[in-house]
């Protein structure tokens, strides 16, 4: 992954994550300067000071996303284990690390609805978090299981499989209101976390093991 993007500071910060919220939770079409502005407790000129406008803004709390989840999941990759026992253990390491940062807490709410939104209308912000974060962090998952199943790293089956496991720790933020009303929890926090990525971790040793008999 290319290197994260500076921590923002001061009325910086302010408008980004007035941003993540407004944008996340409105639409970027749907959501006014002055609106984004008042959130942040400053004024309307300070968003084309910092960032030249709202283009600019939404463009900064795309790479704020990139690098939150860079220094959640982890933005420099070692280098790759040539034991599939090692690749083992970093697939886990990421996906306990996912399950945390998407569903673990409540602090990541407005950067998460910021970029499903963004996936949703398939807007610019995608294209520069795909190219600095996404497609990196996946090209690395199917390289780890590359060396833990001998399988090609770069097939169809291989990405699919990556996708599949990315896949369940999203919905457990995609989904919270209603895995927590099934399972009759009042919200879902470190704990509950936990369990889920002692069973996504178990998904994982299960497919693994599957795998490397075909």
């Amino acid at each position: 992954m290319s290197d994260p993007a500076p921590t923002p500071d001061g009325t910086a910060a302010q408008l980004v994550a007035a941003g993540l919220k407004l944008f996340g939770r409105k639409g970027f079409a749907a959501t006014s300067t002055r609106e984004i502005a008042a959130e942040a407790g400053t004024n309307v000129a300070s968003i084309s000071y910092h960032f030249g406008g709202k283009d600019g803004l939404r463009r900064a709390c795309g790479a704020e996303v990139a690098r939150r989840i860079g220094a959640a999941i982890g933005s420099a990759a070692p280098a790759l284990p040539h034991s599939a026992d090692a690749a083992d253990r970093q697939m886990e390491a990421i996906l306990r690390a996912m399950v945390a940062f998407v569903a673990g807490t409540r602090d990541n709410d407005d950067l998460t609805a910021f970029m499903l939104r963004e996936v949703g209308e398939n807007g610019p912000v995608l294209d520069a978090v795909y190219d600095t974060m996404i497609d990196p962090m996946h090209r690395r998952l199917c390289a780890l299981w590359a060396v833990a199943t001998g399988q090609e790293a770069e097939s169809e089956t291989t990405r699919l499989v990556v996708f599949t496991l990315v896949g369940q720790a999203l919905y457990f933020r995609v989904g919270r209101p209603i895995v927590t009303r099934r399972m009759g929890w009042d919200a879902l926090g470190p704990a509950e976390a936990d369990r889920i990525a002692d069973i996504l971790v178990a998904n994982l040793h299960s497919i693994l093991a599957r795998e490397r008999l075909t």
